[in-house]
């Protein structure tokens, strides 16, 4: 009876009576939350298991999709709900704490165990510059509307909305192909790929003791499940949790927009961001990086693009990516100080406190922000 994380299991059959009892949301919202610790953490076992036999470009990606799997899920129910804007913002969001949250933290912790980290910084110069494009891809159609359609979206925004989406989903199948096909000794972990600049330990840190904490190697099929099943699962709950968002914002005296940008993102995205955080207090920045940064660029390229071909289908009017000046004015921010930080290929706890504070600086404004 030893204490385990696997004990916050119990509270998903208690959200579930919660929530069919219709208690106040701030209950349901905190059960729904802890029960999302111990399927994370469960994601976390699984991917890093197979990123023992893929390498960490391959391991990030992989946990970056099946982390995605709770706000994609969450994002098409919302839209089936004709709830747009809180779409948008969780999006807006999950970038945001992507970037700035789940990578501060994860340097900050792991600079405080191992004192400073080396990792691939080519790796890390792709990902910023992706995310330069993705911030560009989100500030053309912001501005087309405000300049051109204010009051009514116009059939050339809809035709943009459309061509932009196509443009993106291109541009992320490419960027797929560059990162494991031509190009993969360019994303591997920090030493591995003839990196002179870094040390030679980094190598062994960023391969070594996959099977140790867990015992002896999980097989692929139970990998793969795992990975499959807790992801149905971390999204399940997380629509529970994000049904109950909105009455625990209005109870704690939030607005919708600070709930979207930061309540339902950073929760949406718990099982990724606690994956690189694990990852980096054991001496894996590269992996950790590569889910952070990698997420954020599979939001903004992929899950973007898709909610708004998505929405011609499902729901009640077309999904523009259209924006605020607040959402597209922290979004540029946010990726150019992730570029500064992380561009050089070391991380420490000071990185991690810079990009932690600017996402305080910006939850603060939205935060504050009057309502439309």
């Amino acid at each position: 009876m030893k204490p385990s994380i696997n004990w916050l299991f119990a509270f998903i059959p208690v959200s579930l009576v919660l929530e069919h009892l219709h208690v106040a949301a701030p209950y349901i919202f905190f059960s729904a939350a802890l029960s999302i610790i111990p399927i994370a953490s469960l994601i976390i076992q699984a991917t890093e298991q197979i990123a023992s036999r893929t390498g960490d470009a391959i391991g990030g990606l992989l946990n970056a999709t099946f982390g995605n799997a709770p706000e994609l899920i969450i994002a098409f129910v919302a839209l089936n709900a004709g709830m747009l804007d809180m779409v948008r913002a969780s999006l807006i969001g999950a970038i945001l704490a992507n970037t700035l949250l789940a990578l501060g933290i994860a340097f900050l912790l792991g600079g405080l165990r191992h004192h400073d980290q080396d990792y691939n910084s080519t790796a890390a110069r792709a990902y910023s510059s992706m995310m330069l494009i993705a911030v560009i891809s989100l500030m053309v159609p912001s501005a087309f509307s405000r300049f051109f359609a204010p009051e009514e979206t116009i059939r050339q925004e809809t035709l943009l909305n459309i061509g932009l989406a196509v443009v993106l989903l291109v541009t992320y199948a490419l960027y797929l192909v560059f990162m494991l096909k031509t190009h993969p000794a360019s994303f591997a972990a920090a030493g591995t790929a003839g990196d002179e600049g870094h040390d030679s330990h980094a190598a062994h840190a960023g391969h070594g003791g996959h099977g140790d904490e867990e015992g002896k190697p999980w097989s692929n099929a139970r990998a793969i499940g795992t990975l499959v099943g807790a992801s149905v699962l971390a999204a399940f709950m997380s629509e529970i949790l994000v049904g109950a968002a909105e009455g625990t914002g209005t109870a704690l005296g939030m607005t919708e927009v600070f709930i979207g940008i930061v309540f339902v993102a950073i929760v949406g995205g718990a099982a990724e961001s606690g994956s690189a955080i694990v990852m980096a207090r054991k001496n894996r920045v590269d992996m950790a990086v590569g889910i952070a940064l990698g997420s954020s660029i599979q939001i903004a390229l992929f899950v973007a693009p898709v909610l708004v071909l998505a929405s011609y289908f499902i729901a009640p009017a077309p999904m523009e990516l259209s924006f605020g000046r607040a959402e597209v004015g922290a979004l540029l921010m946010a990726v150019l100080i992730g570029a500064v930080v992380s561009g050089d290929g070391r991380a420490n706890w000071f990185k991690g406190v810079q990009l932690i504070t600017v996402y305080l600086i910006i939850a603060l404004m939205f935060y504050f922000l009057p309502s439309a």
